[in-house]
């Protein structure tokens, strides 16, 4: 399975979690992000996804608000505390989409998640509790994250 990795705002590839995707064999694609210019960000990630063809994109904070604001067609996005409010202008995302939140999270509301759900007509259950912090670099989390990449990239 081939994953597109979007990381947060400040981070940068190779962290944490897209090593947790790599170290279980997957092959993963983590381009750097322009922290200045989300425009450019989501340019980036729309090459990228061109170039890959990715079985499932993971977006984590910023780079969850550039999941959600890309051309990404029928490829399911997994989404870690997405930023969607901070980032873009979507309000809304597609049927393949799952997100992972922390009602401990002190960067992004846990609502944030909650409504972006709701706006999409989702069910509750496509937004998934874990984790104690906006990271979500603890092993349930990354464990969670897996998972649900497993799940959804495998639909396609």
């Amino acid at each position: 399975m081939n994953i597109l990795f979007l990381h947060g705002w400040t981070s940068v590839p190779g962290g944490r979690k897209p090593t947790y995707l790599q170290d279980h064999g997957y092959q993963v694609f983590n381009p750097a992000l322009d922290d200045n210019d989300f425009d450019a960000a989501v340019r980036v990630a729309e090459q990228e996804l061109a170039a890959h063809q990715p079985d499932v994109i993971v977006g984590s904070s910023r780079g969850g608000a550039v999941a959600v604001n890309m051309r990404s067609g029928e490829t399911p996005l997994v989404l870690l505390c997405p930023a969607w409010k901070n980032w873009g202008t979507a309000t809304v995302v597609k049927p393949k989409t799952v997100i992972l939140h922390s009602r401990q999270d002190d960067v992004i509301p846990f609502a944030d998640s909650e409504e972006l759900i709701a706006n999409s007509g989702l069910a509750a259950n496509r937004l998934i509790e874990v984790g104690r912090d906006h990271r979500l670099a603890d092993p349930e989390p990354l464990a969670v994250m897996l998972a649900a990449s497993e799940r959804f990239g495998a639909g396609r």
